[in-house]
This record gives C-alpha cells, sequence and structure tokens, in this order.
C-alpha cells in the first residue's frame, strides 16, 4: 500500500486530530518532494492575528515526516524514526494560505541506504520553507530525524 497524500490526511485525522483541526493538508508527495498546505483561521491563530507558530510546525514537520514514511515504505525494511532536533526562523506574519515544501527526497535515500549497509542509526537535517501566496518566505524549519533499522527477533 502507497502512502498518498489522501491516506496522510486520513492519518492526522485519526492520529493528529490538533493538525487536522488547524487545517493541515498535504496537498503532494512524490519521490522528492511533499507539499503541504494550511490556512490561517480562527482556530490556528495567535494573538496578533496571524497563524500559530506551532501549526506552521506541524505542516512543516508533516512536509518531512511523510517523505521519511514514505522511502522507509518503499525500503520495505522496518526501521524507526524520530525528530530528534529541529529549529526555525520566521520572517513575516503567516497570514492567508501558507504552503510547506521540503524537496529532499534524495538525501532521505542516502541515509536509508547507509542505515541499512551499515546496522546503524543515522541522521538526516531536512529543511521546509514555508511561503504564502505571493511566494514570500513566511517561515524557514530544520528538522534533524534519526532513523534506524529495526532488529529482526
Amino acid at each position: 500500500m502507497n502512502i498518498s497524500p489522501r491516506k496522510l490526511n486520513a492519518f492526522l485525522l485519526f492520529k493528529l486530530p490538533s493538525a487536522y483541526f488547524c487545517g493541515v493538508r498535504t496537498k503532494s508527495l512524490s519521490d522528492t518532494t511533499c507539499i503541504v498546505s494550511v490556512k490561517h483561521r480562527w482556530i490556528n491563530q495567535n494573538p496578533f492575528n496571524s497563524m500559530f507558530w506551532a501549526v506552521q510546525g506541524m505542516a512543516a514537520e508533516l512536509t518531512t515526516g511523510a517523505l521519511v514514511m514514505s522511502k522507509i515504505k518503499s525500503s520495505g525494511q522496518k526501521m524507526s524514526m524520530l525528530v530528534t532536533n529541529n529549529d526555525a526562523t520566521f520572517t513575516k506574519k503567516a497570514t492567508g494560505r501558507i504552503q510547506f515544501t521540503c524537496n529532499q527526497g534524495e538525501t532521505i535515500d542516502k541515509a536509508i541506504t547507509k542505515a541499512i549497509d551499515t546496522g546503524e542509526g543515522q541522521t538526516v537535517r531536512l529543511n521546509s520553507k514555508g511561503l504564502n501566496k505571493e511566494g514570500i518566505q513566511v517561515s524557514d524549519f530544520n528538522f534533524e530525524w534519526s532513523i534506524k533499522v529495526k532488529n529482526k527477533k
């Protein structure tokens, strides 16, 4: 079973309902890129009438996490994945629809291959940028993912 935007959005509803109800939605997922969108609304705003930073973080993390999940599934290996570090920069008020993009599928492929070949855990640093409808960057997130092949028992 392939991971698709529709399946990811259903996953959000049942496993991460706060992201789903805040409007986080996967728009596309390919071998190299994941795009997630979220619209500024009453439920996800801060007191300054822009999108709360944590909602942006949920959308940004999903772009990176969905790519990692998809790549792990494609590898055929049972692997664990965990965010071990993250940082973010905010450069403009997030209003309207914000689109987050991670296009580092090839970076993930290399880390998964190395984890499988060596049997050791690997870390991969992935970036997701949030752009408004004018194409202006409003936030920039980095997530460090740890991936490790699960021991066969």
